[in-house]
């Protein structure tokens, strides 16, 4: 029996991660009013940066792709838990008002980037550039969270510049959909930069 050609699930999932990461770093870089645009960040997240990210993740395990399948598995339950944490559908699952509990949930999100941004290091460069704007991003989420303004309603520079950061990292996502995209196409001119080693 022939092997069945598989798609490259790598543009679903970094199309899903980018469109979820840009809704939500717009919302942190206060580039929209507080409180609106909420449940267009809550739909994506379940649907879109949560399901589609799960089901690409499922497909680069059957393609083998460790990393894929671990990267886009893990960054698909992020966002399915996000949703379900802010949802009032689901108060058991809400955490995001124990400001500690979210701090210590971001870190933990840190370290899996950290690991992740290791991994890139023989994928190509755009990956890199990626995960390495994802780790910043995290880390100041993570102290953002970690040190509120006294009151509630002020600006958290430090969540604000997180969600700038955010917006790069959903831009560069975009190009690296983008460049899989066109190159299943035949159009294969947006250079990723490949850094695997070459075989002797």
């Amino acid at each position: 029996m022939s092997d069945v050609k598989i798609a490259n699930p790598g543009p679903l999932g970094l199309m899903g991660f980018g469109l979820t990461t840009l809704m939500l770093s717009l919302a942190n870089a206060k580039l929209y009013p507080t409180g609106t645009g909420l449940g267009a960040v809550l739909a994506l997240a379940l649907v879109y940066g949560g399901g589609a990210q799960l089901l690409a993740g499922m497909w680069e395990f059957r393609s083998g792709n460790t990393f894929g399948a671990t990267a886009f598995t893990s960054y698909g339950a992020f966002w399915i838990a996000i949703a379900l944490s802010t949802s009032t559908a689901f108060p058991a699952f809400s955490f995001l008002g124990d400001a500690h509990a979210f701090a210590y949930f971001l870190l933990g999100w840190t370290i899996i980037t950290g690991i992740f941004l290791l991994g890139t290091l023989r994928i190509n460069l755009a990956l890199l550039v990626l995960f390495a704007l994802l780790f910043v991003t995290f880390l100041l989420l993570t102290l953002g969270a970690f040190n509120p303004p006294a009151v509630a309603t002020d600006t958290n520079n430090l969540t604000v510049f997180g969600g700038y950061l955010g917006i790069a990292t959903a831009i560069v996502a975009f190009y690296t959909a983008l460049a899989g995209i066109l190159a299943s196409v035949g159009m294969d001119f947006l250079p990723t930069f490949s850094m695997a080693p070459r075989a002797s």
